[in-house]
């Protein structure tokens, strides 16, 4: 699984510099569409390397992972309400412009799900068809309320070896088939590296868009925007995942002709995507998509 991750940066409408990651090396001829990887809420498009990686050396694919405004190598922006979906959106649409993307396989995990979906309602020529990483129509609150409880925070980690001992604490429950090598790549992925102590990847000031959830309130219902994606659509959920229930993962199939699904075992939310069964899964699907 060779190829170099190569950093490319580019400008949003209001001037902040956005950063993404595309694969490059020698792989097989491939005419494929490309692969777009939207990551979640807070998470940095390094995340997808191993996908990325796995999909350059099966079909030659080209691969571009985004870095939202607010983490990764992005910049950060001064006004945190510009974390929204609106904004995000856009940024994404100018990264894809810049690049010559017209039209592209998405892999959205989690809020990157949710930006496929709403991309594929408003420019369906640019959405060839959609990997979905455990995000659905209707969302469960106790999963939402989770999220809300650590982003922006935390504990002070010295060193990598602290920051994997306190995820695995964090969220071992939920991924009970995770090894070793994936805390430490989540840890990696996570955080950066300062003399004084491990930081985020991302503006804690993300936390400010959860401040109006309430737990109590009825779930959004996402259902309309699902039922209008036309293009093919492979639904990933984590086995363990405390946001995507199994009965909304098996309804999405029921409701959508053209919805598929796989479970990724012995994880929660969100998958790593970095399990054999689950990326040969995906391989497969847009092999299908494509007709190989």
């Amino acid at each position: 699984m060779s190829g170099t991750l190569q950093s490319l940066f580019f400008q949003a409408r209001d001037g902040l510099n956005l950063h993404a990651l595309i694969l490059e090396g020698e792989a097989v001829q491939s005419n494929g569409a490309p692969v777009v990887c939207l990551p979640g809420l807070s998470r940095p498009a390094r995340d997808f390397a191993v996908l990325a990686r796995f999909l350059r050396a099966r079909s030659g694919r080209k691969v571009i992972a985004l870095d939202y405004r607010g983490r990764g190598g992005s910049d950060w922006d001064a006004d945190w309400t510009h974390y929204d979906f609106p904004t995000e959106s856009a940024d994404i649409q100018t990264v894809l412009a810049a690049l010559a993307v017209a039209s592209a396989i998405f892999v959205g995990v989690s809020r990157g799900g949710l930006h496929a979906v709403m991309l594929a309602n408003q420019r369906p020529e640019l959405v060839k068809a959609i990997v979905l990483g455990d995000i659905g129509p209707r969302l469960e609150p106790l999963g939402l309320a989770r999220i809300k409880d650590y982003i922006g925070r935390l504990p002070l980690l010295r060193d990598l070896d602290a920051a994997i001992r306190h995820y695995k604490s964090a969220m071992g429950d939920f991924f009970p088939a995770a090894s070793d090598d994936d805390w430490r790549t989540y840890a990696q992925n996570s955080l950066n590296v300062t003399p004084e102590r491990m930081r985020l990847s991302y503006d804690p000031q993300l936390a400010r868009t959860l401040d109006s959830f309430d737990s109590s309130a009825p779930p959004i219902d996402f259902w309309p925007q699902f039922a209008s994606v036309t293009a093919p659509v492979l639904a990933l959920r984590g086995e363990c995942s405390d946001l995507l229930s199994a009965e909304v993962h098996a309804e999405m199939a029921a409701r959508l002709s053209a919805c598929q699904l796989h479970v990724v075992p012995g994880q929660g939310h969100a998958p790593f995507l970095n399990d054999a069964p689950t990326l040969e899964r995906i391989a497969a699907f847009m092999d299908e998509v494509e007709g190989g």
